[in-house]
C-alpha cells in the first residue's frame, strides 16, 4: 500500500546552517506517527518543505504517492495542515472561515455547506458553526483548525505542535480527536511534538534531532525497558 507520506534523503540549509540533514521517514496510511524533537530539531522546517512553503532541492517527498516536485497540485490536494501559529481569521465565524477555505480548494458554495457540516460534526463543533473564532476556547479553536484542514478530505494531516499554549484538558481533547479521526475515518497523521506524554507505546515514532532522524519505529521498541525519556536522552544527549 502506498504510504501517506514518504520522505527520502531530504536536506535543507539556511545559508551556512544545516536545518535538515539527509532526512528519510515514512508515515503509513491510517496511522498516527509522532515526530519527536526539542525546539530547533527541524520539525517546522520539515513541515514547511512538505507544504511547499520551502522548495526541496534534494531528495524526494511523496504525498499519497504523488511526487511533490513533479505533481505539486495533486500532492497538496491530499494534505491537510494545522500549523503551530493560528491560521483562522479571528473576526469571522467558524463557518465563514471554512467557506473561504473551501473556495481555495475549489469547492463551490453549494457543496461547501454539507462539507462544513460534516467536518464540524467530526470535530464536535456543530453547535459552534456561527460563533466567531475570538469567542472560542483554546481547545475549540484548535478543533476548528482541524476542521479547516479536513474540508477537502485529505489523506494526511500534518499537525505542527498542535497543542502548544493549551491547558492539559484541551491538549488531551485535541490529541484524542486526532486519534479518533484516524480510527474512525482512516485519516493518517504526522504529529510533531516535544511532549513525551502525547506519544502512546503503539505509535509509530520518529526522533528528529539537529536536523537528523536518529530512530524510527514503534515507540515501545524505541523506549525499551527504561522508558522513552531515558531512550531520548541516550540518543540525543538532551532532556526533552
Amino acid at each position: 500500500m502506498t504510504a501517506a507520506l514518504q520522505i527520502d534523503h531530504v536536506s535543507h540549509n539556511f545559508g551556512a546552517v544545516q536545518a535538515l540533514d539527509d532526512v528519510s521517514l515514512t508515515v503509513p496510511r491510517g496511522g498516527f506517527t509522532a515526530l519527536l524533537g526539542v525546539n530547533g530539531a527541524g520539525k517546522t522546517t520539515l513541515f514547511s518543505l512538505v507544504t511547499r512553503l520551502y522548495n526541496n532541492r534534494s531528495g524526494m517527498i511523496r504525498v499519497a504517492g504523488h511526487d511533490l516536485r513533479r505533481e505539486p497540485s495533486q500532492a497538496l490536494a491530499r494534505l491537510g495542515v494545522v500549523f503551530q501559529s493560528r491560521a483562522m481569521d479571528a473576526d469571522l465565524t467558524i463557518r465563514q472561515n471554512l467557506i473561504y477555505h473551501a473556495s481555495l480548494h475549489g469547492i463551490p458554495g453549494r457543496l461547501a455547506r454539507p462539507c462544513i457540516d460534516q467536518v464540524l460534526g467530526q470535530v464536535d463543533l456543530a453547535d459552534k458553526a456561527d460563533t466567531r473564532v475570538t469567542a472560542l476556547s483554546g481547545g475549540q479553536s484548535r478543533r476548528a483548525e482541524i476542521a479547516r484542514a479536513l474540508i477537502h478530505s485529505p489523506d494526511l494531516l500534518l499537525l505542527d505542535e498542535a497543542t502548544v499554549g493549551l491547558d492539559v484538558k484541551s491538549r488531551a481533547e485535541v490529541l484524542a480527536l486526532t486519534r479518533r479521526l484516524i480510527a474512525r475515518d482512516g485519516v493518517s497523521a504526522l504529529w510533531a511534538t516535544h511532549i513525551m506524554d502525547e506519544i502512546d507505546p503503539a505509535d509509530d515514532l520518529v526522533i528528529l534531532h539537529r536536523g537528523r532522524v536518529l530512530r524510527q519505529g514503534r515507540a515501545a521498541d524505541i523506549a525499551g525497558p527504561h522508558g522513552l525519556t531515558r531512550a531520548f536522552l541516550d540518543l540525543t544527549g538532551v532532556a526533552p
